[in-house]
């Protein structure tokens, strides 16, 4: 059997602690909250849809005669 390995901090990379899981202390925590209130983490998003939720139809192609 193999032995676990320890949850590591996301933002330093140091052992977690139980008081502030995921992280290992306050600090980190807050360095998290600030990242994602600054934007810094986001949700890529993908924009099939127009402003009025029609779909946008494709454009036609010019060929010529």
């Amino acid at each position: 059997m193999t032995a676990a390995k320890p949850s590591l901090c996301p933002i330093c990379g140091k052992p977690r602690v139980a008081e502030f899981k995921p992280f290992c202390s306050r600090r980190c925590a807050n360095v998290d909250l600030n990242r994602w209130l600054t934007g810094s983490y986001a949700v890529p998003v993908v924009e099939d849809e127009d402003e009025d939720g029609m779909q946008e139809s494709p454009a036609p192609e010019d060929k010529p005669h």
